[in-house]
């Protein structure tokens, strides 16, 4: 059964929405305005980016939306889903990374989207993703809880199972094999979400992305004052380096943008702007800088 046109419209408005709510709840932290950057792609579609550099609050952070079209679904939408190599697809969301100036800020992950396949017979095939995670450089435990019960309320409407199911999988996805480490005290992460039905599936996914200025914000208020010197920047641009990597390495969604020929400004915007690495460096013990390992680096039940 074709996925009717009035559902894929009713994503993209609730999306692009989204987008302008988001930009304008920032405006408590930020007070340089937001680049506003459409464009267009070749095979279909297009989207708006929106983009700050060197502002108040944030020295780069970009709010995207996009809704592009192709003829053949790429390797990293199709790695779960062997069956649909090949068909046709729209895909849309709101994705966005936010890389505070201050260290005692952390580094915010958002994303939230829709993918439709078309099959040769005409039926069409479609999911929900999405989730929020939090990258600290110095962890402060009452984020770390505002942060993960503002995402288990969102989730509760929709069942009790949700919040630690999409918790454990936000663990798992956002860890880096090659470290063994997690990039950072994780939040919520789900994919292939379609078992509630159009409907519900969708409301879901917009109770997530409605969720994150409540998550974020109260964070960034507390600490974006938060006085810092040389040795604090110096870390959070070492700690920079793993989102750098995981990016690169295990995203799915900078993967799907960059094969199926996105607009490469606007899929590496969630790069940091100053990083560092160090060969096999490690912190002092006992340092502030050692607590985010022995404290937050580490699987827990941050409401427990």
């Amino acid at each position: 059964m074709r996925l009717p046109d009035e559902d894929i419209l009713a994503a993209r408005l609730w999306f692009q929405g989204l987008q302008d709510r988001i930009i304008d709840g920032l405006a408590e932290v930020e007070n340089a305005p937001f680049l506003s950057d459409s464009w267009e792609r070749a095979e279909g579609g297009g989207g708006r980016s929106r983009l700050v550099e060197n502002g108040s609050f944030l020295e780069r952070g970009g709010v995207n939306f996009s809704h592009v079209m192709g003829t053949q679904l790429p390797g990293s939408a199709t790695a779960a889903r062997k069956e649909l190599a090949g068909a046709s697809f729209e895909a849309m969301g709101v994705s966005l990374v936010l890389h505070p100036r201050n260290p005692y800020v952390p580094t915010v992950h958002m994303n939230v989207r829709l993918f439709v396949a078309q099959t040769p017979s005409g039926d069409s095939v479609w999911w929900f993703g999405g989730g929020m995670d939090l990258t600290p450089y110095y962890g402060q435990e009452e984020d770390a809880r505002h942060f993960h019960q503002s995402c288990k309320n969102a989730l509760a409407p929709f069942g009790p199972e949700y919040h630690p199911r999409f918790k454990t999988w936000c663990d798992q996805y956002f860890f880096l094999k090659h470290r063994n480490e997690p990039r950072g005290v994780g939040g919520v992460f789900f994919d292939d979400f379609s078992e509630l039905g159009f409907e519900q599936s969708f409301a879901l996914t917009r109770s997530v992305g409605d969720a994150f200025l409540g998550a974020y914000l109260p964070i960034a208020q507390r600490r974006m004052h938060m006085p810092f010197g040389e040795r604090e920047r110096d870390f959070q641009a070492y700690r920079r380096g793993r989102y750098v990597e995981f990016n690169l390495v295990f995203d799915r969604g900078t993967l799907f943008g960059l094969q199926s020929g996105g607009r490469t400004e606007s899929i590496l915007m969630s790069m940091p702007p100053e990083v560092k690495w160090r060969y096999n460096w490690q912190p002092e013990a006992g340092s502030p800088e050692a607590r985010l390992y022995t404290d937050f680096l580490v699987h827990r039940d941050w409401l427990a």
